[in-house]
């Protein structure tokens, strides 16, 4: 009796849980905007300076120039209902009372699924030292939130078509939402594709054996990447194909993401004898058996629009990525 006391406790506080989350209203907003709740004299002096610097900076890797993030500014005094069920909040609480600057990160306070981070300070100074310290917390919390938003909405809304295939190959797959379709596939190569008139948002995962004695270093992944996209990307005409540009800088990080390891390469495509070109991004890492490199990049091409967003969305498949991937009937 006392076991299924304990059982039945542990599910009414499941279901306790789940009933809350559930009475939350849905996030408003557009994805890539924040809302900060900041006294118009913060705003305009250091502080927002220092918020600016920090969340609209310059976004990399895309030919023009976008912020990282679009700020919209709110005083204490209007931040009500409307506001605070944004799916962003960065949120300023200056007080001389408060001992001293702390950073809370909180989910789901007004709406779901919502992401509030809370910087605690007495006075502006301390708050700006705080996101000084704290810089890639903030980020790496807002950042966390938009990608989680599109992987959860690719598992909501999963092209259960595409996974099998990819799996067939390398063992593993991301998440498609619907509306990405099967371009090409080969032994060793997938290309997924959702298209539209004027926008690419696409997927390559390839394989090759692992070699080189430094397999994610700058020089094996670009030249790897530029020999299989030669033999599999063609452009628009004869003797064009996908290449790697050598106007824009390349990066290789490390990370770490879900238990996985990998080596996140940045950079800027282009069409070899063409005009073509935009970002990618590129998760490079080991097969389960540790023979081969797999590597999973995602790419735009907008040229009449702002890149921003298109990136962030076809880039959060790439996290995704499972290897016991089940597709529910």
């Amino acid at each position: 009796m006392r076991k299924i006391a304990i059982i039945l406790a542990a599910l009414a506080m499941l279901t306790a849980c789940k009933s809350t989350k559930t009475l939350l209203p849905n996030v408003s907003g557009k994805a890539g905007e924040v809302i900060v709740v900041i006294e118009k004299e913060d705003w305009e002096g250091k502080l927002g300076n220092k918020v600016r610097e920090l969340l609209a900076d310059d976004c990399p890797y895309l030919a023009q120039k976008e912020p990282l993030y679009t700020l919209v500014n709110v005083p204490h005094g209007s931040f009500g209902d409307l506001f605070k069920i944004h799916r962003n909040i960065v949120y300023f609480n200056i007080k001389d009372q408060i001992d001293s600057a702390r950073f809370v990160l909180r989910h789901d306070l007004w709406s779901h699924p919502q992401c509030v981070v809370q910087i605690d300070a007495p006075d502006a100074d301390r708050a700006i030292a705080l996101l000084d310290k704290d810089a890639s917390k903030v980020l790496n919390a807002i950042e966390q939130a938009e990608r989680d938003r599109v992987i959860s909405n690719s598992i909501k809304y999963e092209e259960r078509s595409l996974a099998p295939q990819v799996m067939e190959i390398f063992g593993g797959s991301p998440r498609f939402p619907m509306g990405y379709k099967l371009r090409k596939k080969t032994s060793d190569f997938v290309w997924i594709a959702y298209d539209q008139q004027t926008v690419m948002q696409d997927i390559l995962i390839y394989s090759y054996p692992c070699l080189d004695d430094e397999p994610f270093s700058v020089e094996s992944l670009v030249s790897h990447r530029n020999e299989i996209l030669k033999a599999n990307v063609p452009g628009m005409f004869d003797n064009t194909w996908m290449t790697t540009s050598q106007a824009f800088p390349i990066t290789v990080s490390f990370l770490k993401y879900q238990g996985r390891s990998f080596a996140e390469m940045r950079g800027y495509w282009e069409v070899e004898n063409d005009y073509m070109g935009g970002p990618f991004v590129s998760h490079a890492f080991f097969s389960r058996d540790g023979v081969d490199i797999i590597v999973a990049e995602a790419f735009v091409y907008a040229p009449k629009y702002d890149k921003r967003q298109y990136l962030r969305q076809t880039e959060s498949i790439l996290y995704s990525w499972d290897w016991d991937h089940t597709v529910d009937e």
